[in-house]
């Protein structure tokens, strides 16, 4: 009897799956945020991996008001029970490890961390790294006023030695409603651009070297073109550590 030739279709199936990048998971609380990070991944990949490949990825989006409900109540806990339901979803679904676009609910993730199925890349950590790297001792912040007046950026920022510059109290008033009331829905208005940058402008004669876009829709409106200072784009920052993970397999 003839020998049978192995199946060269399986061989190929078995070598793509050895070098497959991880399959990334995104933990959506705002739509655009997560659309923005989703499509920045997909956009940069084709210069690493070819034409039109990008690796698996898989969103899970639950409501926002139940998020921002749990906010308002200064629940931490509830904001970590509705990151883990998409965690646990988001693992069952077959990725490898997590994202979060959304800087402000980052508050609950050490409620968070040792109960997820997966690990996680924390924003802050990733736009530290990033602060660091560019050599900045002085970094200013925007973002909710949820985040802004939180330890979520200082922790991370002081861990590489840089010190965090906040908004004042009407400023974290001011761009908070503007995040969302007309950021998260899309909504990008010309005075509002002029408002963030006036904001910004003050960061800078605080002695910032940088600002934090700590908001994951304000790179919609603010780019390093029409920023007073150089920005750290939150957003842009996660997604690509998020490939480079990805692809590194580690």
């Amino acid at each position: 009897m003839p020998r049978r030739r192995p199946s060269v279709t399986s061989n190929i199936k078995i070598n793509v799956n050895m070098t497959a990048p991880l399959h990334i998971g995104i933990v959506a609380c705002s739509a655009e945020g997560a659309a923005l990070c989703y499509r920045t991944i997909c956009a940069e990949s084709s210069a690493l991996l070819g034409p039109h490949a990008h690796p698996e990825i898989s969103l899970n989006s639950l409501s926002l008001a139940d998020y921002v409900k749990a906010l308002n109540a200064g629940d931490m806990q509830g904001v970590a029970d509705l990151m883990l339901n998409s965690a646990n979803k988001l693992a069952a679904a077959g990725a490898d490890f997590l994202v979060c676009p959304d800087n402000t609910i980052h508050q609950a993730f050490s409620w968070v961390q040792d109960r997820s199925p997966l690990p996680w890349l924390h924003i802050a950590e990733v736009v530290a790294n990033a602060a660091a790297e560019r050599g900045y001792k002085k970094v200013g912040l925007t973002g909710t006023r949820w985040l802004v007046s939180s330890e979520v950026y200082p922790e991370k920022l002081c861990n590489q030695g840089i010190q965090c510059v906040r908004p004042n109290d009407a400023e974290r008033d001011e761009i908070g409603r503007l995040i969302m009331d007309e950021l998260v829905y899309g909504v990008l208005k010309v005075e509002t651009v002029m408002r963030f940058q006036a904001v910004i402008q003050s960061l800078k004669a605080a002695g910032s070297e940088a600002v934090i876009l700590g908001c994951t829709e304000i790179p919609l409106i603010i780019n390093d073109q029409n920023s007073p200072l150089p920005t750290l784009d939150s957003t842009r920052l996660l997604a690509r550590a998020a490939l480079q993970k990805a692809i590194k397999r580690r």
